[in-house]
């Protein structure tokens, strides 16, 4: 413990730009996430919406599709659309990337991570989405049609409003994985904030610098996502504080069997 505590294994820290350089790759992981999550949440709602589907046609391809890319490691996803995505795709990618997104954004690599990231969450978020929206009781989809109402309206008005709602906790908890998985893009030598960590470790003590120990370094890293990931979980919270407040929904504590017994009783309609 004294390693961990003793000031001049954390010296590295406030000593020339090392934290600076730190702070500017985690922007880099933080860029990569926003886009990725942004993607990922309207693809995956359109999975979802495939996978409901009553036409088999719509729904079959869109259940192995999800089935495909939700069961294969990330990793190995990255690391294959890195070298797989054609070159006419990563040219097209230079020419529309801004000239004000970081460097680490317009390397031609980024294209296969970002690809890789969208794929993977936006089947998991598939998944997600779908059960929230088959969670409804069958009568809101029965109400909502003898309201005139036809399927794209249903969905739009009725169920995707109240499926949504119901699966911010498991979305969110997606999100946040996804913002930590963006530390693999580092296998495709882009410099986000592993790999300026390890820029870090390698270089220290070089030309009279102070020694940064790799433990130290990736506590910081450590640091930097569980504040991120923090606040992505407090806005959740809120989220649902604020939609139980607008419904006038009350959830009562269920604290063991004896209490979840009470409660089917409570509701089980007496004969």
């Amino acid at each position: 413990m004294s390693y961990l505590f003793d000031s001049g294994n954390w010296e590295w820290l406030w000593t020339g730009n090392n934290f600076r350089f730190l702070i500017e790759g985690f922007l880099v992981n933080l860029e990569i996430a926003l886009i990725g999550m942004f993607f990922s949440m309207i693809f995956g709602l359109i999975l979802a919406l495939m996978r409901i589907s009553k036409r088999r046609f719509v729904s079959v391809p869109a259940g192995i599709w999800v089935d495909v890319w939700r069961n294969l490691p990330l990793i190995l996803i990255i690391l294959y659309l890195a070298l797989a995505v054609p070159t006419a795709w990563r040219e097209a990618y230079s020419d529309v990337i801004p000239g004000w997104f970081p460097e680490a954004l317009q390397d031609e690599l980024v294209l296969g991570a970002l690809l890789g990231l969208v794929l993977y969450n936006s089947a998991v978020l598939c998944e997600i989405m779908r059960s929230g929206i088959q969670s409804l009781d069958r009568g809101q989809h029965e109400a909502a049609a003898s309201l005139g109402l036809t399927y794209t309206q249903q969905m739009r008005l009725v169920i995707l409003p109240q499926g949504l709602r119901r699966m911010v906790p498991a979305t969110v908890s997606q999100l946040i994985t996804l913002n930590k998985d963006t530390t693999l893009v580092s296998i495709i030598a882009i410099q986000e904030v592993i790999g300026r960590a390890g820029n870090i470790t390698s270089a220290s003590g070089f030309f009279g610098g102070v020694p940064a120990p790799v433990l130290q370094v990736y506590l910081v890293v450590g640091v930097l996502f569980i504040f991120v990931n923090l606040a992505l979980s407090r806005l959740s919270r809120r989220l649902e504080i604020r939609e139980r407040e607008r419904t006038g929904t009350t959830l009562e504590r269920v604290r063991g069997i004896e209490d979840q017994v009470a409660a089917e009783s409570d509701v089980t309609p007496s004969r």
